[in-house]
């Protein structure tokens, strides 16, 4: 006897937490950059304070996903997780855009990226517990089903934790001014609404959802055909026993995310100093320096990332629905490589586009990509590991998205100051070039549950 199916409704609360996560994910995505530029980093910088953040996550992955293997409390496999990071996620939320009142304990700029290593972690904590939640709790064949839900759930919150801070300000008419060197406070209220959706969207899923026991996956795996291992003392050299005998599936992967993460990594760190001085003509200096207006016009240019990151999340949203269907007629790869063609040639168009609106067609293509990447990876993978390690394995698997990050964050700064001149503009570009090799690396992929799928 395998796993039973899910109800549409069951497999949404699976990951309904997701919808608080990602709306705190979105508005660090979108206005960390501008935050720690308002507290005195340069462009060439910001990708060093954004490192402890991907570095974070490449510890923190691998030892949650073995101990939530673990776990199993009276509590729950993965919720305890889904909990904690909630919690530190909505504390450095809350506190990040205020890290100015900390100036007597560090610089504002240290403390923000401070924040912005807990907040990032903490995401970390909560989000690759609940990937492998719905590989816990789905069937083979409704795990792209369930990864799509998810990513339908993803986009939903990252529309709404994007647009946010535009809707206060030109919708509630929430003061936009502030001082030199502090944050304007409708970006602050927008952090700590983000707070607050993290716990209550988390806790709804907690309570909505009974997990399997562990005799109950032994049984499953046995079902379906799977070996099961022996049960292996639980400890952290483990996880590099763990990571020396990963799948070859898991491997062929690693390159498709090392190029798909360390564009992302770039679109998300540049993509406001890049729009603001591409489009909207800011100078290439520290904000801090910055005239009034200048700032202004730097903070307008930072409210319309925020819109064009709701749009391509908004994309990702719909066209996972469509996503199943796709990958039954044509395989998972085909189409996780055609999606990542699609957001490489939106990314590159920033560069020939004059109008800032035009924008949002650049984003369509991000947004088919974005789909696919919160979705086919997972689903590929999943197959391809045993349900007893599916935990590890997914934070194992987390390496090969924070080091093309790292290497961004090291590399990405130096690069534009001597290479493109401190323009960023030109890091967005090399971030849709990026995209377009993960898509070639896709067809080396071998998906265990497609033999003959191209």
């Amino acid at each position: 006897m395998g796993k039973r199916k899910l109800r549409f409704l069951e497999i949404w609360n699976l990951s309904f937490g997701y919808l608080g996560v990602q709306m705190g994910f979105a508005l660090q995505n979108a206005n960390a950059s501008r935050i720690l530029s308002s507290f005195g980093a340069d462009v060439h910088e910001l990708g060093w304070f954004w490192v402890v953040a991907p570095l974070m996550g490449l510890i923190v992955q691998p030892i949650i996903g073995h101990y939530s293997d673990n776990t199993w409390s009276k509590f729950g496999r993965r919720k305890p997780y889904f909990l904690l990071g909630a919690v530190l996620a909505s504390i450095g939320l809350i506190l990040m855009p205020q890290s100015g009142a900390f100036t007597a304990f560090l610089p504002a700029l240290w403390m923000g990226a401070g924040f912005l290593m807990i907040m990032d972690a903490s995401f970390n904590i909560a989000m690759e517990p609940m990937r492998a939640f719905v590989a816990d709790m789905l069937p083979s064949d409704q795990r792209t089903l369930g990864y799509s839900i998810q990513t339908v759930i993803i986009g939903l919150g990252a529309v709404i934790g994007s647009w946010l801070p535009y809707a206060l300000v030109n919708w509630f008419e929430v003061s936009d001014s502030a001082l030199n060197g502090e944050v304007p406070y409708y970006l602050i209220l927008s952090f700590i609404i983000g707070a607050i959706a993290i716990i209550v969207t988390v806790l709804i899923t907690i309570f909505s959802t009974k997990e399997y026991t562990p005799e109950q996956l032994e049984t499953f795996e046995q079902a379906e055909g799977k070996e099961v291992e022996a049960s292996e003392k639980t400890s952290l050299i483990q996880i590099f026993s763990d990571f020396g005998k990963m799948p070859t599936t898991m491997k062929q992967l690693g390159w498709v995310q090392f190029f798909t993460w360390f564009a992302l990594f770039g679109m998300w760190v540049y993509a406001t100093p890049a729009i603001a001085h591409h489009f909207y003509g800011t100078p290439l200096i520290n904000v801090e320096l910055m005239s009034k207006a200048d700032q202004k016009v730097y903070n307008q240019a930072g409210d319309w990332v925020g819109i064009i990151f709701g749009v391509y999340n908004g994309v990702s949203a719909i066209f996972a629905f469509f996503l199943p269907a796709i990958a039954k007629k044509i395989g998972r790869k085909r189409t996780h490589a055609i999606s990542l063609i699609f957001g490489g040639l939106g990314l590159i168009s920033i560069y020939f586009i004059q109008d800032p609106k035009m924008l949002i067609l650049s984003m369509f293509g991000v947004g088919i990509a974005w789909a696919s990447i919160l979705s086919m990876p997972y689903a590929i993978l999943a197959g391809a590991i045993p349900a007893k390690k599916m935990g590890v394995y997914m934070g194992i698997f987390n390496f090969f998205i924070c080091m093309p990050q790292i290497v961004n964050a090291l590399l990405g700064g130096p690069i534009i100051k001597f290479l493109y001149h401190g323009n960023p503009i030109f890091a967005i570009v090399t971030s849709g070039v990026a995209l377009i090799l993960a898509a070639f690396f896709v067809s080396r992929v071998n998906d265990v549950d497609e033999p003959n799928k191209a």
